[in-house]
């Protein structure tokens, strides 16, 4: 193990994560809010730090796997510890659990709240708040090597421990212009959105936070009703960029940078991933269309909490608490699906659940024909024995973290559904779950200790299983 380098890399995260805390420092300014001093006392703070830590050089800048797996998820433990400091220190969330809770559900984009009043909050913290879901999105590590070269060409081991989706690759040959291309078209995705919500009515402020929400699949709202309260126009522009933000990027390259708009539009994975929108919404509004007064209203809110739910975001318009089995059951199937790999949703992953589907056929079709040779395939290219058994590891790892989570959770006080729907809520990145935890309630109530299960649950399912459990294994901590 490198651990120099693994010490370098987590003092440049404290670095670019106190540059982020500048931002709300500005808003704190523009609305003269006494909550900047925090955000500046932590980002001075942190400045300090990182920079004379940046003065113990690594030894050696060989990079591996093992390293990149320990430096991503340590340097998300970094981050959220850094990003919880203002929201405790400012006093606007007293207790450092919560604050915690709050930065870990941002940067991992799951949106689940442990607060019972946001609107309560100050402009500068919500705006961190959701700014959090922005820079997880994406991914910080990815935002780093976007902007510098970090361990002489090692960086991929990097993007593969923290990019969501079976396999990770690059878009172009340099893992660094991958980056940068990833990142702008993030960037402009997120203008596009923040000049539609303006136009609809909404306020600069309100317009750009909840870009970053929605941009990031995240779900924090700055209203305590999410987004029932808004109008049907800017419902219908996050239903949209809340699927978009759903889909793999790849799309959007193949559509503005290679200009190949036929390959774009024939992406099996995010073909798939629409038509299982599509097909869930309609299922959920012929199911509930007795509880509206139309069809179209139905459809509205249906392909709202689907669009939401799939995407990972966690936005709601209506309390679907109270929809039927069916609907409820549908909304689930669609959160553990979950979006697109290489997107900034939660999940499953989309691309998993295609190749488990025809690894399953295969096997049916192996018992009554030995001799077949047949292998899955995505993108019109046949999926190696590597990838397809690591799908199923990643399906075994996932389900015993499930359920030694729902185990754990049930030493508290509630019942089975709002356990196993927080577990899948959390582990998905999505947010809101059933009963205790629904849409029109928060995870407030839940201990100390169930708390903190459900935080390793969020980082874990944004990081993909495998970087937070190696952190677990005492092999990984051998040197070389």
């Amino acid at each position: 193990m490198n651990f120099s380098i693994i010490r370098y890399i987590l003092f440049r995260v404290l670095e670019f994560a106190s540059v982020f805390l500048a931002l709300p420092c500005l808003v704190a300014v523009i609305y003269h809010e006494k909550a900047g001093f925090a955000f500046a006392a932590v980002m001075i703070g942190g400045l300090i730090v990182a920079e004379l830590g940046k003065l113990w050089k690594p030894k050696s800048k060989v990079f591996y796997a093992r390293e990149g797996f320990v430096a991503v998820s340590l340097s998300w433990v970094v981050l959220s510890i850094v990003g919880a400091l203002p929201f405790f220190i400012s006093g606007e969330i007293p207790n450092f659990t919560d604050a915690l809770f709050e930065t870990i559900s941002g940067l991992t984009t799951t949106g689940a709240s442990c607060l019972p009043d946001v609107e309560c909050l100050s402009k500068s913290v919500q705006f961190w708040r959701l700014f959090t879901h922005w820079i997880g999105g994406m991914g910080v590590l990815v935002l780093i090597i976007a902007i510098l070269p970090l361990s002489g060409g090692y960086n991929m081991h990097l993007m593969r421990a923290e990019s969501p989706g079976p396999t990770v690759g690059k878009l172009v040959p340099k893992v660094q212009t991958t980056a940068k291309i990833l990142y702008s078209i993030y960037i402009v995705i997120t203008v596009i959105m923040v000049i539609l919500l303006k136009a609809a009515g909404m306020s600069l402020y309100d317009s750009i936070v909840l870009s970053f929400s929605t941009l990031g699949t995240g779900g924090f709202g700055i209203l305590n009703s999410s987004a029932g309260s808004y109008t049907t126009t800017v419902q219908i522009i996050l239903t949209v960029f809340m699927i978009l933000g759903g889909l793999n990027f790849n799309v959007y390259y193949l559509l503005v940078v290679a200009r190949k708009p036929t390959e774009a539009l024939f992406h099996e994975e995010a073909r798939v991933y629409l038509m299982l929108i599509l097909g869930e919404a309609l299922l959920i509004t012929f199911n509930i269309v007795g509880y509206y007064d139309s069809i179209g209203l139905a459809f509205k809110d249906a392909i709202f909490q689907v669009a939401s739910l799939a995407s990972s975001t966690g936005f709601s318009t209506t309390n679907f608490d109270l929809w039927p089995e069916f609907s409820k059951a549908v909304l689930i199937f669609a959160m553990v699906v979950g979006a697109c790999a290489g997107s900034t949703g939660g999940g499953f992953k989309v691309s998993r659940f295609m190749i488990l589907l025809q690894d399953m056929k295969n096997e049916f079709l192996r018992v009554t024909h030995p001799q077949i040779v047949k292998k899955p395939h995505l993108e019109g290219r046949a999926v190696d024995d590597s990838t397809v058994r690591s799908v199923q590891s990643y399906l075994t790892i996932y389900l015993a973290v499930c359920v030694v989570s729902f185990i754990l959770l049930s030493l508290d006080k509630f019942d089975s559904t709002t356990n196993v729907t927080a577990v899948l809520a959390t582990v998905n990145n999505t947010g809101p779950g059933l009963h205790s935890v629904g849409p029109a309630c928060n995870f407030g109530g839940f201990s100390f200790f169930s708390k903190f299960v459900l935080m390793f649950d969020m980082l874990t399912g944004r990081l993909e299983l495998l970087p937070m459990m190696i952190l677990f294994s005492s092999r990984t901590w051998k040197r070389y």
